[in-house]
């Protein structure tokens, strides 16, 4: 069983920064694609950055030069520096990933739980 668990969200003043953390455990052969998608009250799901299964990191352009994506492939994890961030960045961020485990021959989705993000003064 593989699970991906997200920390780090709360509320923060506009302009405050914000770090939030992903680690996957459990059975996993191999991780490729892991990043962050985040969803708005009455929004779709939209992909904040990830890292694609060859390595390249992808930003969506409201975050681009304020959101910095990393990934530690020894401990399972990545991470999401937010900064100057904005109220309209409000939402639950949810950390996905593209993990292959022990028993299959392909790679699953996998979700984490989501944590809030809440930008107010």
């Amino acid at each position: 069983q593989v699970q991906l668990v997200e920390s780090g969200g709360g509320l923060v003043q506009p302009g405050g920064s914000l770090r939030l953390s992903c680690a996957a455990s459990g059975s996993i052969f191999s991780i490729y694609a892991m990043g962050w998608y985040r969803q708005a009250p009455g929004k779709q799901r939209e992909l904040v950055a990830t890292f694609t299964s060859i390595g390249i990191t992808k930003y969506a352009d409201s975050v681009k030069g304020r959101f910095t994506i990393s990934r530690d492939n020894s401990k399972n994890t990545v991470s999401l520096q937010m900064n100057s961030l904005k109220p309209e960045d409000t939402a639950i961020y949810y950390c996905n990933a593209a993990i292959r485990d022990f028993v299959s021959d392909y790679a699953e989705d996998y979700w984490g739980q989501g944590t809030q993000v809440t930008v107010s003064s």
